[in-house]
């Protein structure tokens, strides 16, 4: 098995929601562990990086935090075509933004890379007593549409870097798809036991992914 973090994976990741969600409060928190409760908005898209070091690999996020104002909507993919990975943003406490998280994922569905993440997340989980938007309604929609689901308060730090651990695993998984050919990975996950002679052994398989799929 390969040491800690000896692959190397750059991965754009895309912030993606209205005005006032707290896409950079996420980011900010993430990157550099802070906080501000008053936030100028962002105009255009924002750049962030971070290196998430996780088993098998180190996953140097590049962070593109978008402008949520309705006039840079056009802009926005420019800023997804080759994601690895989308975060859809809504607030908990605005309805509205959580009706337009869901034209986000529309958007992407339809236009984003097929093997995107796209991750729902719904934000601002310290303003429980405020909420508008129930966790189910939120957890249902990711799950009809095979989505990541978060609540998170960047205020507070819940979920925040469990987030990007989850994305940065997700990527990792990605890439090995990529190199072992996402056919060949699909029918050995169904039967090792039955395939591995022909296919691939499961010392090739750590070596490749950093984990062996054990024999039924």
């Amino acid at each position: 098995m390969a040491p800690k973090g000896s692959k190397n994976i750059q991965a754009k990741l895309v912030l993606l929601g209205d005005m006032g969600t707290g896409k950079t409060s996420l980011a900010l928190r993430f990157v550099k562990g802070q906080f501000h409760d008053f936030e100028e908005s962002t105009i255009g898209a924002a750049f962030f990086t971070q290196v998430l070091s996780l088993n098998e690999a180190t996953v140097k996020f590049d962070i593109w935090d978008t402008a949520g104002q309705e006039r840079y909507h056009s802009l926005a993919p420019m800023y997804y075509r080759g994601a690895a990975a989308a975060v859809v943003v809504y607030d908990i406490t605005n309805t509205d933004s959580f009706e337009r998280a869901k034209k986000w994922v529309q958007q992407l569905q339809r236009h984003g890379n097929s093997h995107m993440i796209v991750v729902l997340v719904a934000n601002k989980a310290d303003l429980n007593s405020d909420r508008t938007v129930e966790n189910e309604e939120g957890e249902n929609y990711a799950k009809e549409n095979g989505l990541l689901f978060f609540e998170t308060s960047a205020k507070s730090a819940q979920n925040v870097n469990e987030l990007f651990y989850e994305i940065g695993l997700k990527i990792e998984e990605e890439d090995c798809f990529a190199a072992l050919g996402r056919d060949k990975f699909d029918i050995m996950k169904m039967s090792l036991h039955t395939f591995a002679d022909d296919i691939f052994t499961r010392s090739e398989l750590s070596d490749t992914c950093g984990t062996v799929i054990p024999a039924s």
